[in-house]
């Protein structure tokens, strides 16, 4: 009697904790051949669960029902207790965690107050239903800048609720989740901040409200927009005054938005843009004879993506200055002074002649030819001459080394 009470204790807890359906610890079965047996037990099966419907038993004598299952393995299984409903007005139970496309078998018997036990029903064979089908088409919009656009068929099912992106890399076989689509109609996602030039690999996997997964998709290949391709045959100029041509050949690149010409001081530091210009030349205005510049060009596309530099950036330059001049006669013959000298750069077509003595400077300009007579002297006073190239472009040349002269007075001479 007290372990009667004590049973009974404990299926009154079991019932307050659980409800009616409950898993229990199996006791040690009781056949009581005299206890009515459950009858038209019926199946309803989804993916990972299974309700089973039986006929309740009204008899007065009857507490609830034992679930027994197996999982067919070899068309063999070992029934174990399950669960027990333990009311026996109920004529329902789901079996849930179930594995999907999985065989399995039950049995359901009635129990007394005293865990006495009918026979079991006859044995029942259900299997869980297959996963829902993967998403039945995946499409990859390639020759996207930075990008990828991936779009598919919304899934039949109308147990979806969501998808899974996943991508992987080419060089690698794990797959990471990029992101989950709400909505069983959305059926688009764009993949960005990626690298140029790059593939990728792509799959998707369906969710339902109950958070089952299908199988992934297919797997879709895509590439990002690659880069246009660098400027060939770049091209300084280094005879122009003033000023830099800088050339480069058209780009058989279709999507041309316009050029980038990058100019330094230094062949690999601090490169500024110069221009953006759709032109195939660009004049670059330096103000220095004989100035130094580097420069490489770039190509823009519609979309922004800019195409590596040159590997090598090319150099010009300026026009230098003519050479100065070589003064190599100096004389006079008492009222005039003859100056001579060379053109060592044989680029001056005129030259400039400087002179300086105690009354202040003198430019002469315009001298054509490479002598000079300066009939504008007097005696006893020094006169330091300076001359200068100027070449078809008015470059001037530095200035000549000085030549000073003085004509001594020729009365004073005659009278010592």
């Amino acid at each position: 009697m007290k372990q009667f009470v004590q049973m009974t204790l404990f299926c009154a807890l079991t019932l307050f904790f659980n409800g009616c359906q409950n898993p229990t610890v199996p006791q040690k079965q009781v056949i009581d051949p005299n206890l009515p047996m459950v009858t038209d037990i019926k199946t309803l099966p989804d993916i990972t669960q299974i309700a089973l419907e039986w006929s309740p038993i009204y008899n007065l004598n009857i507490e609830g029902y034992y679930i027994y299952r197996a999982e067919v393995v070899n068309n063999n299984g070992t029934l174990d207790r399950i669960a027990t409903v333990s009311d026996r007005y109920a004529s329902h139970y789901t079996d849930t965690n179930l594995a999907p496309e999985t065989l399995y078998m039950y049995k359901i018997s009635s129990f007394t107050k005293d865990k006495r036990e009918s026979n079991p029903s006859q044995t029942i064979r259900t299997a869980t239903k297959g996963t829902i089908e993967p998403v039945p088409f995946v499409q990859a919009m390639v020759g996207l800048p930075g990008r990828i656009k991936l779009i598919w068929r919304p899934h039949p099912s109308e147990r979806v609720s969501a998808y899974i992106i996943e991508r992987s890399d080419f060089s690698s076989t794990k797959w990471s989740r990029l992101a989950t689509v709400e909505g069983r109609l959305s059926a688009e996602y764009i993949d960005n901040k990626l690298a140029d030039s790059k593939s990728y690999r792509y799959r998707i996997i369906a969710k339902t409200y109950d958070g089952l997964l299908s199988a992934p998709s297919q797997i879709v290949d895509a590439q990002t927009k690659s880069l246009p391709p660098v400027v060939e045959n770049l091209k300084t100029t280094h005879n122009l005054p003033k000023k830099i041509t800088v050339s480069w050949d058209a780009s058989l690149y279709q999507d041309i938005l316009y050029y980038s010409v990058y100019r330094a001081n230094f062949s690999n530091l601090f490169y500024t843009l110069l221009v953006k210009t759709k032109a195939l030349t660009h004049e670059d205005v330096v103000n220095d004879d004989g100035a130094a510049k580097y420069y490489f060009v770039t190509v823009t596309d519609k979309d922004g993506l800019e195409s590596p530099r040159q590997s090598v950036s090319v150099m010009g330059s300026t026009l230098e200055a003519p050479s100065s001049p070589a003064i190599n006669v100096i004389t006079h013959d008492t009222k005039n002074i003859l100056i001579g000298w060379n053109d060592t750069s044989s680029r001056a077509v005129k030259y400039q002649i400087e002179r300086v003595s105690k009354s202040g400077t003198l430019t002469y300009t315009n001298v054509m030819r490479n002598t000079f007579v300066d009939s504008d002297v007097t005696p006893e006073v020094a006169y330091t001459y300076t001359v200068y190239a100027i070449d078809k472009y008015g470059l001037i040349s530095k200035p000549s080394l000085k030549a000073v002269v003085t004509i001594p007075n020729i009365n004073t001479a005659t009278q010592n």
